[in-house]
């Protein structure tokens, strides 16, 4: 029986996300983000309330989760669409879609001489939902803290062999 080793992730590709966050938080929403110190995610455990997802595929490969509890998500979207929107609104899901896939593009604007296309994002609301990506490539989480309250950045990129 052979044991699947987990691609280690390079560095290169957390920057270029902070960074991303903490553009498009100032820019759109008028938030400043201080994001904390980086760590593995240990396991598949119960995420926060809502979670945002999009997949990445090129010369890079891997997953962005950005993830809230609900009540940060409401301030954030609320402040990003200019309205006070619930998490029930029918238009949320979509709000916080547009969300990661502005932070996507703005860190893939940071990979230099890469080519990576992006999937349609994914949005998961609701308690006790968990958020996989590959087994086979660790997963960087940076807690980050906003005026709206804290929520995180999940990062699992890896380049394509």
């Amino acid at each position: 029986m052979t044991t699947a080793r987990k691609q280690s992730l390079d560095t290169t590709y957390i920057i270029p996300y902070t960074k991303s966050v903490k553009n498009v938080f100032a820019t759109m929403m008028q938030l400043l983000v201080e994001v904390g110190s980086p760590s593995l995610k240990s396991a598949d455990g119960p995420s926060s309330g809502v979670s945002a997802t999009i997949s990445l595929s090129g010369d890079v490969e891997g997953t962005l989760v950005l993830s809230f509890s609900i009540a940060t998500a409401e301030c954030v979207v609320s402040r990003l669409t200019g309205m006070k929107m619930a998490h029930d609104h029918k238009d949320f899901p979509d709000a916080v879609g547009e969300l990661v896939s502005m932070v996507s593009g703005g860190a893939k604007a940071q990979f230099t001489g890469k080519h990576v296309s992006f999937s349609g994002s994914s949005v998961v609301i609701g308690s006790k939902h968990v958020v996989s990506g590959s087994k086979d490539v660790v997963c960087i989480v940076m807690p980050c803290q906003c005026d709206c309250g804290g929520f995180a950045i999940e990062v699992s990129i890896r380049q394509t062999p």
